[in-house]
């Protein structure tokens, strides 16, 4: 008992160096821990007196142990796989990262050394333990298991063959039954949970990696043995109506899935490479509400340009930028916003991402000939008054759409281009006639989508000079930015310091002085100049406002554009 009470008064007495806890709530806490009988640490968190996180800290340094706080560690998915879900279960404990040789197991009861014993002998590696909290534990097992689990149980399955007959039977059975069933199911889950974009499914000479896209940055999910990778590519072309048996080439396809009640739709498409097929997978969240225009990022002067062009009753609009950029969502936003009883507006897509209500929507299907082209002389022919074109793929298109515009009606598209004054030239390379381009756009924009800074975790700076130069401040702004923000990480956000992101936008309004150019065929860059000089602002500097208003960092900013 005395040597209870001794180590108690020694935890105690941290806590107060730490200025965590007074002299008087100590004695309170000790005098319940003497009657009842309870753990100094569980009074101390029941009477709310410390956090679960500060005790535990608090316990490691009593320890002589390092304390880690897992929703700001990084991680090291290829580590927690070494450990079985239930022995990790089991002992509350996962491997977490290596360390000068050393496995970096983080346990919440470090002196469990029948445990560490375990560990030891099942990964095969000498392991030293790190304390964190008992809910970080069983969140980063959760987390991480899901995965591991179904990979550990298949790999078990195929290895069982035992010649190459038993391996393509295994195989077959793998598409059909639990194992690689679970496994696909595994990573659809945590690609939705992770919010992710797309999944990337990529055979290597020994692993098949999976990677997702979470705000625009791929991230390592996991890695499975290289036994698995026919079975898991057989089994998503199955669920997309693929050609199994075609693995020299490209395939794309779609699958439906409900996840934890909501409806997605996941676009795949494989590609042949030396270590076998890889496959894409973009997620789109079929029953998320569509973003309004306000909401995506647009800064109040070139959104008032923005709507000028697009409140017009005719004319063409285009929406530029690389794939994945967050073009279909901005005129997915527009068409909402100008969509009314007494309109009829027809969109020609593919694919068709989400059901608007109100408007007659097209999915092109070249293999049954419905083409851009097609479709749009058809809705030409239907008397609309505006007319959505999922994407100006070729010269055919182009010219249906530009003539749809000059002919009173308000014509909303996208093109693949890196910035909005090369969208013009973009055209006239496709043998639209010069002056049919110059009378018809009404207005170019450019985009790119940035991270947003997490708002629980990002950290105030004051910027110094050459920072402020190198990333594109006028000089004259210098003294009037304050401070900035960077990311730090956090459980919210999966320790990266962004959650979400936001459009940066470039404004280009086809002036009479821009019609001329665009005749003469002048360069893009020379449009560019001109637009600027009459107010534009270019995608870096509406990012760099973005970034001066706490919205993004100046880092993510470079990052994205030029």
């Amino acid at each position: 008992m005395a040597q209870v009470q001794n180590r108690s008064r020694q935890l105690g007495e941290i806590l107060m160096e730490r200025g965590l806890l007074s002299p008087e709530q100590l004695q309170a806490a000790l005098e319940e821990h003497q009657k009842a009988g309870k753990l100094l640490g569980r009074v101390l968190i029941d009477k709310g007196y410390v956090s679960e996180a500060d005790l535990v800290r608090a316990l490691a340094e009593q320890v002589g142990l390092e304390f880690v706080d897992l929703t700001e560690f990084p991680v090291d998915a290829s580590c927690t796989a070494l450990l079985p879900e239930s022995v990790a279960r089991r002992y509350r404990a996962i491997p977490i990262a290596e360390r000068d040789g050393k496995l970096l197991v983080a346990m919440s009861d470090p002196a469990n050394v029948y445990a560490l014993d375990d560990i030891r002998i099942i990964t095969d590696r000498d392991v030293q333990p790190v304390v964190a909290t008992a809910s970080d534990v069983e969140g980063a097992i959760r987390k991480f298991a899901g995965l591991d689990a179904a990979v550990e149980e298949l790999a078990e399955e195929i290895a069982e063959a035992k010649d190459d007959e038993d391996l393509m039977a295994a195989e077959g059975i793998a598409v059909e039954e639990a194992p690689i069933v679970k496994l696909v199911t595994a990573i659809i889950k945590q690609a939705v949970s992770e919010r992710a974009s797309d999944i990337h499914i990529e055979p290597t000479e020994r692993d098949v990696r999976v990677r997702f896209r979470v705000d625009g940055v791929l991230h390592d999910a996991m890695k499975s043995p290289k036994s698995i990778q026919t079975g898991l590519i057989s089994r998503l072309k199955v669920m997309a109506d693929l050609n199994i048996a075609e693995n020299r080439l490209p395939q794309d396809g779609r699958i439906s899935v409900k996840v934890s009640g909501r409806q997605f739709d996941l676009r795949l498409a494989t590609l042949p490479t030396v270590y076998g097929e890889r496959m894409m997978i973009r997620v789109l969240d079929k029953s998320s509400a569509l973003m309004e225009l306000s909401d995506l990022g647009l800064l109040e002067d070139p959104f008032k340009q923005f709507e000028v062009s697009f409140r017009k009753p005719y004319g063409a609009v285009l929406v530029t930028g690389p794939t994945g950029s967050g073009k279909t969502t901005t005129m997915y936003a527009t068409l909402s916003l100008i969509n009314s009883p007494e309109k009829n507006v027809i969109t020609v897509e593919d694919p068709v991402e989400y059901k608007l209500k109100g408007v007659n929507q097209i999915q092109v299907m070249p293999k049954q000939g419905l083409t851009f082209a097609g479709s749009l002389r058809a809705i030409l022919r239907a008397d609309p008054d505006i007319v959505l074109i999922g994407e100006i793929r070729d010269r055919e298109t182009a010219i249906i759409g530009i003539e749809a515009a000059l002919t009173g009606h308000l014509v909303l598209s996208s093109l693949h281009t890196n910035d909005a004054a090369s969208a013009v030239t973009r055209l006239t390379e496709m043998e639209v006639e010069t002056f049919l381009v110059a009378s018809a756009i009404e207005c170019v924009v450019a985009q790119r989508l940035a991270r947003i800074l997490c708002d629980k975790c990002k950290e105030a700076y004051q910027p110094d000079t050459p920072e402020l130069a190198a990333a594109g401040y006028p000089e004259s702004a210098w003294s009037e930015i304050g401070q900035l923000f960077r990311p730090t990480g956090c459980k919210a956000c999966s320790n990266t310091g962004y959650r979400g992101r936001i459009g940066l936008y470039e404004v280009l309004t086809v002036t009479e002085e821009i019609e001329h150019l665009t005749v003469e065929r002048v360069p893009s860059a020379r449009i560019a100049d001109v637009a600027i000089e009459q107010g534009m602002m270019t995608l870096r500097e509406d990012g760099l406002e973005k970034a001066r208003r706490g919205i993004t960092s100046v880092q993510e900013v470079l990052r994205v554009v030029v």
